[in-house]
């Protein structure tokens, strides 16, 4: 397997925590938000709570990872993507400060906000809609280059199909994912009130992920026919895909193992994802960028292997022991003092 495989590999890992992990936090804020709009705070917001509460600190570490090594392995993705990611990255990053804010001074009324509450919410949505840009861009036809320079055409972003097929994709795959953990959390906590309106949440937002999916295929096939067949190549992946949802959707109108169908709803991503990021091979902008082409030097190559696979060694641990010690003790998830 050459360096660059083996670089974009990683990265991808990285990225597929991030998408599950930042899905799981930014959804819950955004039921946090619902569920006192609503009325249901009450029922809801507890087991939200000790959820969000061990690990809100660690969801940006696979970001930060991801980002990072883009750069590190692959130099002339910076360079591409520098103007056209400006305004979504600063979006993005205005976002973060503020969800960070309403953690900061949470202990202090921050919940019991609405007005924060409804801030921290709605930056759950908008923060994966910002970086959704980054799969668009990559397709080709937002950035040309111009007199030796790169010249990012945001009409062309904002009046896309597929760009705004994405985005809706982003924002219902965050709302489904986290409402299945959610469910499952609420099981564990044999928090019987919680579990049926999370449940409930789940199941609303199964069926527009799938649509979402489907309107993602059919507007990449007008935007990007390349990388369309590309896909079609590996469509048992996405067959698979569509298996395993079905299995989480059956698992969840049962009421039976939400252990099992929040880890059939990773499965789903998973050959989604990785289908999505085989088929895009060997690019990482249409048609500027490729693996092989912009891959850095091989001795930089495998120290940042090294330090990567390093890092995963020492973060999956870390997130094990949190989840072990922290958010599924059996006095803990149930809201017990130790």
């Amino acid at each position: 397997m050459s360096l660059a495989l083996v670089g974009i590999t990683v990265l991808w890992v990285f990225l597929y925590g991030y998408l599950i992990v930042a899905s799981i936090d930014f959804g819950a804020g955004f039921f946090s938000f619902y569920g006192k709009w609503t009325g249901k705070g009450a029922v809801i917001n507890d087991v939200i709570d000790r959820y969000l509460s061990p690990v809100w600190e660690v969801t940006n570490v696979f970001l930060v990872f991801f980002l990072v090594g883009l750069v590190g392995f692959f130099p002339d993705a910076a360079y591409y993507y520098g103007e056209a990611l400006l305004i979504p990255g600063s979006v993005a990053l205005i976002l973060l400060a503020i969800r960070g804010s309403f953690y900061a001074f949470a202990n202090y009324g921050a919940r019991e906000s609405t007005l924060f509450l409804f801030l921290y919410g709605m930056s759950g949505l908008f923060i994966p809609a910002a970086l959704s840009t980054v799969l668009t861009i990559s397709e080709g036809g937002f950035i040309i280059e111009q007199g030796g320079r790169v010249v990012f055409l945001a009409n062309e972003l904002l009046t896309s199909p597929y760009s705004w097929s994405v985005v809706l994709l982003a924002l219902v795959s965050v709302l489904f994912i986290s409402a299945s953990f959610l469910t499952y959390y609420a099981s564990r906590a044999e928090d019987q009130e919680a579990l049926e309106v999370l449940r409930s949440f789940a199941l609303f937002w199964s069926l527009p992920t799938i649509f979402a999916g489907f309107l993602v295929f059919v507007t990449l096939r007008e935007h990007n026919p390349q990388h369309f067949h590309a896909m079609l190549d590996v469509s048992w992946m996405f067959v698979a895909s569509m298996g395993c949802f079905l299995v989480a959707l059956g698992l969840l109108m049962r009421r039976k193992a939400y252990g099992m169908a929040f880890l059939f709803v990773m499965l789903q991503y998973a050959f989604a994802f990785f289908g999505y990021g085989v088929s895009h091979l060997p690019y990482l902008l249409y048609p500027y960028v490729t693996i092989t082409g912009s891959v850095t030097s091989p001795a930089m190559g495998q120290a940042l292997i090294a330090a990567f696979v390093g890092g995963l060694a020492l973060l999956i641990p870390s997130l094990w022991l949190l989840l072990r010690l922290f958010l599924f003790d059996a006095r803990y998830v149930k809201g017990l003092r130790p």
